[in-house]
């Protein structure tokens, strides 16, 4: 991605907020025009439906606890890698989460 210091500067604080949880909405409608924050904020929306997915699956005993836990610290570290990147204004690859993301059409 090209690095546009005016545009990352401007949109450094919604990409920041893009990673946390349901908040990953507010850069994709906010910011629509910011190519870092849509960069950001759909890394987030994939990290945010990744959560969900493993909190539904949470309601199998057992495993599904298992798996509820180990997501969770998944989506921890990414949430503060991707926090701490875009808080540097840089743009971050998350393995998986952005190949997924770069498929979302807004």
């Amino acid at each position: 991605m090209e690095k546009n210091s005016k545009e990352i500067e401007e949109g450094k604080i919604f990409a920041v907020v893009a990673y946390w949880g349901f908040l990953c909405i507010l850069p994709l409608i906010l910011k629509k025009d910011n190519k870092f924050c849509v960069y950001h904020g759909k890394q987030g929306l994939v990290l945010f439906i990744f959560l969900v997915g493993a909190f539904l699956f949470n309601v199998i005993p057992g495993v599904g606890q298992f798996v509820w836990h180990w997501a969770s610290y998944i989506y921890l570290l990414a949430l503060l890698w991707g926090s701490l990147q875009s808080l540097l204004g840089n743009y971050c690859r998350i393995p998986i989460v952005t190949d997924l993301a770069e498929k979302i059409v807004l």
